[in-house]
């Protein structure tokens, strides 16, 4: 099957649009298939802004949208556009959130496929907040995909973190119901448990009358808290499984295809749109930006580590070829897993990173508030275990802010501010620390069994196979970070 010519005259529905893959997504479908039919997605509408107000601002006016604009525009398909529709919702409530019956109906009528992208990404999100989107949110998709009766197929966009530390080669396996992790405190997952725990939290939290930034930073510590009793470092990690487990257990009978895609750390675009876009500041992102402007001299990693990235538009085209793959009208499984990294095939280490950064911002270095280039130092020392790196910020950091306290206190508040800001700088790099050590330190490498099938079907299928692409073989690493992914990272961080 053509991957172009299988989304012609389809109707695609897709939560998470506001996120970064699925914008990747969507503009991917709009570039190569200016006759799909219609493509619904899912936005929920906020107090200030409306869901059209949203999908204009914050999705089709980024910049990622410049190609498809200029080469329709110039074509005289300036409707194409018109073919997303907005629909206010929420994937953590039952229906999506869809209050209007007609807006469902005509969903569940048409519908020939649901890419389900909707997540929260942060690694210490509230537990309740996390628990609705990345758990919930997955049964409720797939409760509202059993209502459409033309659906041919369901991706659901997981990560291949739901696997938490574990080390060596892991494979592209399902998570049954209940399932924990090794090292788990907790031998069984009680996912209607975990709910009752966060209702009854949140009750003690309004009963002693808590701030909201009170509560936020309680229903943060309970879902690191759950996570680990289950064997999960995060709450992101925890919470991307139990989604993973209730799709899996209401999949059971259904006649569509089910795929639990799962993406390692995404990166910046390779190739397309155009090379290096990027939104947010992910894993690596975050460490580059903070060593850049010289607020991290000292991190807490394994040279020897692998860390394992992957750039959005691959994964995007991962997403593609196992859609038009498993079509209804192709044989192939009901359900399966992809793993879509590098660490198999094109591993990159720890160490390299660290030395390409370097180099990196030795030529091209930040600028101060003065707009003064940050003269780099030595490369980001690392230290192997959090003792060492609290050994460090107790001896570089803690007497100064001691001192600074001190006279605070004695001058009657007058360096609160600089003592606030100090505190602060510590914390963030404890925080920093704590949050990536599972990424810094990690020893496992995901099989992509699964994906490289479906990379060799894709090549002996489909005559357009240059414009789909998730081989991380053909990424030349140091190539790709020196000018594509730290120059998209700099764009983005001093917008």
């Amino acid at each position: 099957m053509e991957i172009v010519q299988y989304f012609e005259n389809k109707t695609v529905f897709i939560s998470g649009v506001t996120g970064f893959l699925a914008k990747l997504f969507l503009e991917k479908i709009l570039r190569i298939q200016p006759k799909v039919k219609k493509i619904f997605v899912l936005i929920r509408a906020t107090p200030e802004k409306s869901v059209e107000q949203r999908l204009h601002d914050e999705v089709m006016s980024v910049e990622l949208f410049r190609v498809v604009k200029e080469e329709f525009d110039s074509n005289g398909a300036g409707g194409l556009l018109e073919k997303v529709v907005p629909i206010s919702g929420d994937v953590s409530l039952e229906n999506l959130g869809i209050i209007e019956s007609r807006v469902r109906e005509e969903i569940w009528r048409d519908v020939d496929i649901i890419v389900n992208s909707a997540a929260t990404t942060r690694f210490d999100e509230r537990y309740d907040v996390a628990l609705g989107v990345n758990a919930l949110g997955g049964m409720h998709v797939q409760h509202f995909a059993t209502k459409c009766c033309k659906l041919k197929m369901l991706l659901h966009v997981s990560t291949a973190y739901v696997h938490g530390t574990r080390a060596g080669v892991i494979p592209e396996v399902a998570f049954h119901m209940g399932q924990t992790l090794p090292g788990a405190e907790i031998p069984y997952l009680d996912i209607n448990r975990e709910k009752k725990i966060v209702e009854e939290r949140l009750r003690q939290l309004h009963t002693l009358n808590s701030t909201p930034k009170q509560i936020t930073s309680a229903m943060k510590d309970l879902g690191i808290e759950r996570a680990k009793l289950h064997g999960w470092p995060n709450t992101y990690a925890f919470t991307k499984a139990m989604g993973e487990m209730m799709i899996l257990e209401e999949m059971k009978g259904k006649d569509y295809k089910l795929i639990i895609l799962r993406p390692t750390i995404i990166t910046s675009t390779y190739k397309e749109p155009f090379p290096g876009w990027i939104e947010g500041l992910r894993t690596l992102d975050a460490i580059f930006v903070a060593y850049g402007k010289r607020d991290l001299t000292v991190f807490l990693a394994d040279p020897q580590s692998i860390i394992d990235m992957i750039p959005g538009d691959m994964v995007v085209n991962a997403m593609f070829a196992a859609i038009a793959r498993h079509s209804n009208n192709q044989p192939s499984p009901n359900f399966i897993i992809y793993h879509v990294g590098s660490s198999k095939r094109n591993p990159i280490y720890v160490g390299d990173v660290r030395s390409i950064m370097h180099q990196y911002l030795r030529k091209k270095p930040f600028l101060d508030n003065r707009g003064k280039p940050i003269r780099m130092g030595a490369e980001l020392k690392l230290v192997s275990s959090m003792t060492s790196f609290h050994r460090h910020i107790k001896i570089r950091y803690l007497p100064f802010l001691k001192i600074l306290k001190l006279l605070n206190l004695i001058f009657c508040h007058k360096f609160e501010r600089s003592y606030t800001n100090s505190s602060r700088a510590v914390n963030y790099r404890l925080r920093l620390v704590e949050l990536y050590k599972p990424f810094s330190l990690f020893l496992g490498t995901f099989d992509d069994a699964n994906t490289e099938n479906l990379r060799m079907t894709t090549r002996e299928y489909s005559s357009s196979v240059d414009m789909f692409g998730f081989d991380p073989k053909c990424i030349q690493w140091e190539e790709y970070f020196i000018n594509t992914h730290f120059p998209g990272v700099v764009n983005y961080a001093l917008k």
